[in-house]
């Protein structure tokens, strides 16, 4: 008894002590950085910006590659083109975001404020950014630069970093001083080298007058993205090519899935996180169910009867056999998520990955990896799977799965694990990692995983060649650990495409595949209902292999140690493909990111 209220006592001391330090933390985080001295600050920590959450730096001036905020006619008092003030401007923005984005400050006012602006210094990790700013050489002051010698060094510096304006609309890309980049309404400036492949330069100033023809760019050439190793076939998307989703069903990933409904007889069983309407998989289900096949389908649901999808109701009002992840009297466990994405076709061929049955799925406008496994024994493991969850057994109430590893494959093998009852990533999957011998690669939607993080560092250490791409939108998350990453060594790039980055995958010494619909996250793998592969196979490693450096290969160097916010004119399409991208509710220009200034 004693033993017990003394525990009660020291959680309560812990968490006043909590609520002191919490109560007295003056810091707030960086949102946004329109300009060097124009900065978004979440104030009230609500995760938006609000009209009173901009704040100024007063009596400095800069320049900044936002075309529509660069001053023209403080170029003309310096002496200087528009496309140097630009280019000075691209070095002026990296030096601003280097320090600030993503940071917890310290907003000091000064009392002076406008409709547009409150006037502050912030003071960024123990120091004054008003000073750092004007110690580097970006500063202007009474339209002089506040040091002559280094501004002088970094117009020398920008100049040769070969710097474009790409329109995203208009899918062209020109020279800094061309009249149709200045009026480009989805501009952005960035190295010529980091254009995509789709992109063509403008044929106004892009052309070489000795030849008149357009100037040749170099671009990083895609890889294939459809591989067959013994019973599985895999097909990849690229989210770097598709500029907005649809609902055509011209991708592989969707044709695939509609000649599986096409060719099946008896039975179609599918657990799938949710649904949008795709005219083509709609007209398939409907010959299926003519023809006498028998469609079941499990499905995620909240206690309020909602589907994170919002197509999803209709799809499922189409068919008889459809139970959700509802619990009774359990609104914990209702709440967790049925998150699996996979279809068993006449109980003998799987399709399953990474990939939600969305618009955003089936088009290949997110990255996403679809296995097709044409197994029987690996098609009985999820079977037994999915009768448990269609017979209400969701989440902790699951058996663990028993007869699910090294199963052949001819080429390799494959072992199956489900969530939450098999908890393969804090067994298996580490075990891999702790005998990785040359290097893990992970294209991954968000990396929470404790274990797994400091697995990988210890990696890291060692020698082991670690690469992790982690999507926009999980940078700084309550229980990311994107930061000690970095802070660890490991290099982690941030993608800059208007499409989520929604695989979850590691790559491991061109052996092993690691795939499924599970976040590296403690819900992935303790909590919600999820399939994960891995898979010993070295010509899908590989395969998977060269596409991770492709993706890291266009994603420009920059993003190591900065972020992209998932709706900005930096994060490629993002401000026209009428995509709320950052889930805030908000779209294309009516997101703050997206906003002409």
């Amino acid at each position: 008894m004693k033993n017990r209220l003394l525990s009660t006592i020291l959680v309560l001391i812990l968490a006043l002590f909590i609520t002191y330090l919490t109560s007295n933390d003056n810091t707030r985080r960086v949102m946004n950085i329109n300009t060097p001295t124009n900065i978004q600050i979440d104030m009230n920590r609500n995760n938006v910006i609000d009209d009173n959450e901009k704040f100024c730096i007063p009596n400095i001036t800069t320049f900044t590659s936002n075309i529509r905020l660069n001053s023209e006619d403080l170029a003309k008092k310096l002496g200087l083109t528009f496309s140097q003030t630009l280019a000075a401007g691209y070095l002026a923005d990296e030096f601003a975001k280097n320090l600030l984005e993503g940071k917890f400050v310290e907003v000091k006012l000064n009392g002076n404020e406008t409709p547009e602006c409150r006037y502050a210094d912030i003071i960024v990790d123990g120091k004054s950014y008003t000073e750092l700013l004007k110690n580097s050489g970006y500063a202007i002051i009474n339209d002089k630069p506040v040091l002559s010698e280094k501004f002088n060094d970094i117009l020398k510096k920008s100049a040769s970093l070969n710097l474009v304006i790409l329109n995203h609309h208009s899918g062209k890309y020109h020279t800094l001083d061309c009249e149709y980049g200045k009026i480009a309404h989805d501009a952005v400036i960035m190295p010529v080298k980091d254009i995509q492949k789709d992109y063509k330069p403008c044929k106004f100033c892009h052309v070489d007058k000795h030849t008149n023809n357009n100037k040749v760019v170099e671009v990083v050439k895609s890889p294939p993205n459809i591989i067959t190793s013994g019973n599985i076939k895999l097909i990849l998307t690229d989210f770097t090519k598709i500029i907005k989703p649809d609902r055509n069903c011209t991708h592989a990933v969707c044709r695939e899935f509609v000649s599986l409904i096409n060719s099946s007889t008896k039975s179609i069983d599918i657990a799938s996180y949710g649904w949008a309407e795709i005219p083509a998989i709609n007209r398939a289900f409907e010959k299926a169910v003519a023809r006498g096949v028998k469609i079941r389908i499990v499905y995620d649901t909240d206690t309020s009867g909602g589907n994170y999808y919002s197509e999803t109701s209709e799809f499922l009002s189409k068919f008889k056999n459809i139970r959700s992840d509802r619990v009774d009297n359990n609104p914990k466990l209702t709440n967790m998520l049925m998150h699996n994405k996979f279809a068993i076709f006449d109980s003998s061929k799987v399709y399953t990955g990474s990939m939600n049955f969305s618009t955003t799925g089936f088009s290949g406008f997110n990255h996403n990896n679809v296995l097709i496994i044409n197994s029987k024994n690996i098609a009985d493991i999820y079977t037994n799977e999915f009768e448990q969850m269609y017979s209400g057994k969701f989440h902790t109430f699951k058996n663990k799965t028993q007869n699910n590893t090294d199963i052949s494959n001819n080429s390799g093998t494959i072992s199956v694990y489900f969530s939450p009852q098999d908890k393969a990533m804090s067994t298996e999957l580490v075990q891999i990692i702790r005998n990785s011998k040359d290097y893990i690669y992970i294209p991954s939607f968000l990396f929470t995983h404790k274990t797994l993080s400091n697995e990988l560092i210890n990696a890291h250490k060692r020698g082991i060649d670690v690469k992790i791409i982690i999507d926009a939108t999980n940078t700084y998350g309550k229980h990311s650990v994107f930061k000690s990453l970095r802070d660890s060594g490991i290099p982690v790039k941030v993608e800059n495409y208007a499409g989520k980055l929604h695989s979850k995958v590691m790559i491991i010494d061109n052996e092993y595949l690691v795939a499924g619909s599970a976040n590296f996250s403690n819900s992935g793998e303790n909590k919600n209902d999820e399939n994960m592969l891995i898979i010993k196979d070295s010509l899908l490693s590989k395969f998977y292999r060269d596409y991770f450096l492709y993706f890291w290969a266009k994603i420009p160097d920059k993003y190591l140690k900065s972020t992209v916010k998932a709706e900005s004119k930096y994060s490629i399409g993002s401000c026209y493909d009428g995509v709320d991208n950052d889930f805030d509710g908000k779209i294309d220009n009516s997101d703050e990111g997206c906003k002409s200034k």
